[in-house]
């Protein structure tokens, strides 16, 4: 059975009414990137940063998967599909697909201040006050920006060994998620679905690119697999 890596970025989720990650302004939800989503703001402002996650979480917990999550689904019946998501959500499992690498971590979930290891699922809102095991303040379980990528390197080694690439809904813009296109083999079939993506058909062996939203995008990318 032919293994299909898929990387899927904000553009995968927003048909489901969950917004980008950050605007044509460069603010995430009103808020710069720096305040809400780095160790320095979150040590600036710890309350802000965990009311922001509580806002992000409630209107997870209000959203359904769209037609993509169901499409990449459907994939599996004929092939070993493995997704690998820059997405904090969980609408890749909630639609029923098996096998979902997180990137960036998950919104439903928190973590120790202290010990990364300590992990908790979480669907209410989180304050100061709450914590760990180890007493340490829970803080949420999302990787921010100067912060390490620990599933970086399982990640990796997944799109070494796809026979083929399907980009989704990513800009491929931010580091160091957007340099796992590299990890794959010379001359291995890629699609790329995305209304404005960012490099064109000559950018890349054997790039195909389907210029349409996720949902339209991946009933296309069926056609073509015959799945």
């Amino acid at each position: 059975m032919k293994k299909i890596v898929i990387l899927t970025g904000a553009g995968m989720s927003a048909e489901s009414g969950i917004k980008t990650f950050r605007g044509t302004d460069g603010l995430w939800e009103g808020h710069d990137i720096m305040e809400v989503a780095s160790p320095e703001g979150y040590a600036a402002n710890p309350e802000l940063v965990l009311n922001f996650y509580n806002q992000r979480r409630k209107q997870l917990l209000a959203v359904a998967p769209n037609k993509a999550h169901y499409n990449l689904v459907r994939l599996e019946k004929n092939y070993d599909v493995e997704i690998i998501t820059q997405n904090v959500d969980d609408l890749h499992e909630r639609a029923g697909s098996t096998n979902v690498t997180h990137l960036h971590g998950e919104l439903l979930k928190v973590r120790s201040s202290i010990d990364e290891t300590i992990i908790l699922d979480w669907r209410k809102e989180l304050v100061l006050g709450d914590v760990c095991t180890k007493k340490s303040q829970l803080r949420p379980h999302i990787v921010w920006f100067g912060e390490m990528v620990p599933m970086l390197a399982k990640a990796a080694k997944k799109v070494a060994k796809a026979d083929i690439l399907v980009l989704i809904g990513t800009a491929m813009q931010v580091y160091p998620a957007a340099g796992l296109i590299n990890a794959v083999h010379l001359n291995t079939p890629i699609y790329f679905i995305d209304p404005n993506p960012p490099v064109s058909e000559s950018d890349f062996l054997n790039l195909k690119i389907i210029k349409e939203v996720a949902s339209v995008g991946t009933c296309a990318l069926l056609r073509y697999l015959k799945a």
